[in-house]
């Protein structure tokens, strides 16, 4: 006889395996509160089962209405860097839909009409600069969805000195570890879908 009830708790690489994603994207998830997790007595993580078929039901539907990839919009002036992260991303497994921006005026635009999961923006760009354009964006919180994080080689010092950013978003410094943007995107994504 089998025993088909589900389980009290999955291991953390028992829910990365369901989820389809690495054991690292699972623990960021689970320190961000995305998943509702505890520690054993050894010290081990337990990932709720609940927690772990809401995402999965959550995933479904991408956040712009479509179902399939998560949508990435990445706003850089660089064209260097934006073939680099065009490089990167589009080996990502699951794969994402990528869209790109060379400035913050270009990606104002994308994001009315594509209405990605997640943006990556450059804070230095010409004309609209990543300043403006998230200043902008607050400015109209209902005009996007948009899970936001920001690369930049400034320090926090120099951040504030032009204005800051809002306290919501994701902060990435240059050089781009793209590892750890995959996986704040996912959990980004995964925070809002779930929200």
């Amino acid at each position: 006889m089998t025993d088909n009830t589900e389980p009290k708790a999955y291991s953390t690489r028992e829910a990365a395996k369901l989820l389809d994603v690495s054991l690292r994207t699972v623990q960021l998830w689970v320190e961000s509160g995305v998943l509702e997790a505890w520690k054993t007595v050894g010290g081990h993580r337990r990932v709720s089962p609940e927690s772990v078929q809401k995402l999965l039901a959550s995933r479904k539907p991408s956040r712009n209405g479509q179902r399939g990839a998560l949508t990435v919009l990445v706003a850089e002036d660089d064209p260097v860097l934006l073939n680099l992260y065009q490089h990167k991303i589009s080996a990502w497994e699951p794969p994402v839909k990528l869209l790109t921006a060379s400035g913050g005026y270009e990606a104002m635009i994308s994001i009315g009409e594509q209405k990605p999961d997640v943006l990556v923006a450059d804070l230095m760009m010409p004309y609209v600069d990543g300043f403006r354009m998230l200043r902008t964006l607050e400015e109209h919180p209902g005009a996007t969805k948009t899970a936001i994080i920001v690369v930049t080689a400034l320090s926090d010092e120099e951040i504030q000195k032009r204005g800051g950013i809002p306290a919501n978003i994701e902060i990435l410094r240059k050089p781009v570890d793209f590892e750890e943007l995959e996986n704040k995107v996912r959990a980004l994504a995964a925070r809002g879908q779930t929200a």
